[in-house]
């Protein structure tokens, strides 16, 4: 049985750090790519970041470029999202998600991927 478990989420304050883990297990994990997805109330699920099996690069979306570092440890089936300088417009629910075959162009499409997890809140203070 596949699972992604998101831990992590919480009230915190504006300009503040905070960061989030995503379990996982049921998959073979260093095959996979994960993505961190969030929700905001009333809006569309968005690309926050990703990473490869291999970590060798990662991917971001404009609005979180130099705030958030996604990571992983295929050792532990973990990946996580490291989150700086956050803003109230980073209040979303946000999901783990892993993705068996993507391509460069198609990290930011949540079709690309396989496995969701149920998400956790995170909401930023100001």
């Amino acid at each position: 049985q596949v699972q992604l478990v998101e831990s992590g989420g919480g009230l915190v304050q504006a300009g503040t750090s905070h960061s989030l883990s995503c379990t996982t297990s049921g998959f073979t994990f260093n095959q996979y790519a994960m993505g961190w997805f969030r929700q905001a109330p009333g809006k569309e699920r968005t690309f926050v970041a990703a990473i490869p099996w291999s970590a060798d690069r990662t991917y971001y979306a404009d609005s979180v470029k130099g705030r958030f570092t996604i990571s992983r440890d295929n050792a532990k089936n973990t990946v996580y999202l490291r989150m700086n300088s956050l803003k109230p417009e980073d209040t979303a629910v946000y999901y783990c998600a892993a993705a068996a075959y993507v391509f460069e162009d198609q990290v930011s499409i949540a079709t690309t991927y396989d496995y969701w997890g149920q998400g956790t809140q995170v909401t930023v203070s100001s």
